[in-house]
């Protein structure tokens, strides 16, 4: 079992930056492949950005590439979402996600969910 507690959310203006974290319980966070996803208002959650277990192997929507940066330290059992140039396209629920397996944009391939931290971007 694994718990998941999202923070870092809140407003900035457009082109500004933000880092999430995602903090995790249990001694086998280094286990996980670990993700965020996003959910903005009248739509499906969407993927961001995943990581594998030992944080060599990072993986992007394309909407993000380029812009979002995501980042594990196991010793902590936490894993971030560095986000830059933030567009208002951005505002959501964002969401961190893990999975005992390979990283994948799968939704429904993840088994433990946070509660999600808001951010929104003001244009």
């Amino acid at each position: 079992q694994v718990q998941l507690v999202e923070s870092g959310g809140g407003l900035v203006q457009t082109g500004g930056s933000l880092r999430l974290s995602c903090a995790a319980s249990g001694r086998t966070f280094n286990s996980y492949t670990m993700a965020w996803f996003r959910q903005a208002p009248g739509k499906e959650r969407e993927f961001v950005a995943a990581i594998n277990w030992s944080g060599g192997s990072t993986y992007y929507a394309d909407s993000v590439q380029g812009r979002f940066i995501i980042s594990r330290d196991n010793a902590k059992n936490t894993v971030y979402l560095q986000m830059n140039s933030l567009k208002p396209e951005d505002t959501a629920v964002y969401y961190c996600a893990a999975r005992y397996g390979r990283a994948t944009s799968r939704i429904g391939e993840y088994d433990y969910w946070g509660q999600g931290t808001q951010v929104t971007v003001s244009s």
